[in-house]
């Protein structure tokens, strides 16, 4: 089998995050910060290693800073509902995932807030030149996806954080897409809630993700429960990162991410060079047989769309998969405002996401198999 889903989600994971989560099941299944026995303080210990890696790679100046939760959609859920500004005004583009359009349309269904969307004008991807039409007195917060999970479009996020910085608006970036093969520093880029999806980019077990904060704001908790502190009184309490994180949290996959942290760390260099050449070389390929590709020949960030003459990109995607053996992408990849910008509402797109496990070899044969469906498609 070929495995080119990995905007989805990686499918090899690297033996060190394998053993990591194997040493959590046999050696760390205490629950973290509920109990003073060592088994307990032990598993903390370890919480809080990973928890001082991702501020680290970061930027943010404290483990504190990160927010432990389920998976990047519910990062963004807590970093959009948890900071609702009744009344307000909020900017997000064409490239954001269902995870930030249906929080914000629920937002404004309720009549809460209001949000306009900010269409790509550069062929790069988002700029702020965007966004500064649709700024209003009561825009209280941008979100901006950093990577398309459908074309692989990237937002020049270092001059909407700047202006964000400047008059006092929060920016939010989801960084589903852009984790483990782009740095990003969020203080450089003047992000205030940074979105991860661990079991992408970092490699890590699925159903884990992190909200990074920078300094700045704070989201208000839009979950409730036991924390480990305060347990007498019926508040929610004021630290952070318990106030954000109720209920247990899942110590295998956070030690998973660790060692995906320290995985991505220690070949990064590696890592995003080989995703930059297989994705240029795949996109060159497409080009060149006349495929229909979405995505810019100067992006390289491993995520290519195309579709094959007036074929559904489903069709296509089943004949890749029972016909030979490759994984990918079809259809809208829950990104609806993207598809109708790119015209694709009819057809939905093919996705084809590297990962740095891919070889050239692989990229060679998709190739193959799509000059064969192109072919049989003529005639």
């Amino acid at each position: 089998m070929i495995y080119l889903d990995n905007s989805a989600t990686t499918y090899i994971k690297p033996k060190e995050v394998i053993k990591a989560v194997n040493e959590s099941l046999l050696h760390y299944s205490a629950n973290p910060g509920r109990s003073g026995h060592k088994a307990s303080i032990k598993t903390a210990i370890k919480i809080e290693e990973v928890r001082e890696k991702l501020a680290n790679h970061f930027n943010v100046t404290s483990g504190q800073n990160v927010i432990f939760t389920m998976n990047c959609t519910q990062a963004l859920n807590l970093a959009i509902l948890g900071s609702v500004k009744k009344g307000g005004h909020v900017i997000c583009t064409e490239n954001e995932h269902n995870s930030v359009l249906r929080p914000l349309e629920y937002l404004k269904s309720n009549d809460l807030i209001d949000y306009s969307i900010a269409y790509q004008h550069e062929k790069l991807g988002i700029t702020l030149n965007d966004i500064l039409p649709l700024i209003q007195d009561n825009t209280y917060m941008i979100i901006c996806n950093h990577i398309s999970n459908v074309n692989g479009s990237l937002a020049d996020i270092k001059s909407i954080g700047q202006f964000c910085k400047a008059h006092n608006i929060i920016f939010l970036v989801d960084g589903a897409q852009s984790c483990g093969h782009i740095r990003v520093d969020l203080q450089e880029n003047c992000i205030d809630y940074f979105t991860v999806a661990g079991h992408k980019g970092f490699y890590a077990p699925q159903s884990i993700g992190c909200l990074i904060m920078n300094d700045k704001y704070r989201p208000q908790p839009i979950n409730f429960g036991g924390t480990g502190t305060n347990s007498l009184e019926l508040y929610q309490p004021s630290i952070y990162p318990e106030r954000l994180e109720s209920g247990t949290i899942s110590t295998p996959l956070i030690l998973g991410l660790g060692a995906g942290i320290d995985f991505v760390e220690s070949n990064f260099k590696d890592i995003s060079n080989k995703i930059d050449d297989l994705s240029t070389y795949l996109n060159y390929e497409l080009n060149k047989m006349g495929i229909t590709s979405y995505t810019q020949p100067e992006n390289s960030f491993g995520v290519i769309a195309f579709n094959i003459n007036n074929l559904h990109s489903n069709e296509v995607a089943d004949i890749l998969n029972e016909k030979y053996d490759i994984c990918v992408r079809s259809g809208y990849h829950c990104a609806p405002i993207k598809h109708k910008a790119l015209g694709t509402l009819e057809q939905g797109a093919v996705r084809v996401s590297i990962s740095y496990f891919n070889t050239f070899s692989e990229i060679q044969k998709l190739l193959y198999a799509v000059k064969h469906i192109y072919k049989s498609s003529l005639s």
